[in-house]
């Protein structure tokens, strides 16, 4: 968000990488969405785009702000539909798991023939970090 930039490991030699990895970012504001790029790492010249994808984090934040402390875990508490606005693949459901809200994200890549990638947010409060109140 902003200029935060994360990075994962590089899988070589598989057309059909599975990443595996925890990586945090931190909202500052929710209002941007989240960008992915996907790339094939070369060596000797520059890496090639695999297609982007990108996402809102707004109905992810909006979850998080409601009280949920009544709400049983693997309760589904929002559905967000595939629209020619997102980029997701599939329906993607907001929930409830291990005390904290989750979601699972299918997106389609762009710029390229065909493409998705999978994602799970989790959210996590970073203790001293400013609150999402003025949003």
């Amino acid at each position: 968000m902003g200029k935060q930039k994360l990075k994962t490991k590089v899988i070589k030699k598989n057309t059909n990488p599975e990443w595996n990895e925890e990586l945090t970012l931190s909202v500052e504001d929710p209002n941007l969405p989240i960008k992915v790029n996907v790339y094939d790492k070369d060596l000797f010249s520059r890496d090639d785009s695999m297609g982007h994808a990108e996402f809102d984090i707004r109905p992810f934040v909006d979850v998080v702000k409601r009280d949920l402390s009544n709400v049983p875990n693997g309760t589904v508490v929002e559905k967000l539909i595939p629209s020619r606005q997102n980029f997701l693949a599939e329906e993607s459901a907001i929930y409830k798991a291990e005390g904290k809200v989750m979601q699972d994200l299918a997106l389609r890549l762009k710029d390229v023939e065909c493409g998705e990638i999978e994602l799970k947010l989790t959210w996590v409060t970073i203790p001293g970090a400013r609150g999402l109140e003025r949003y």
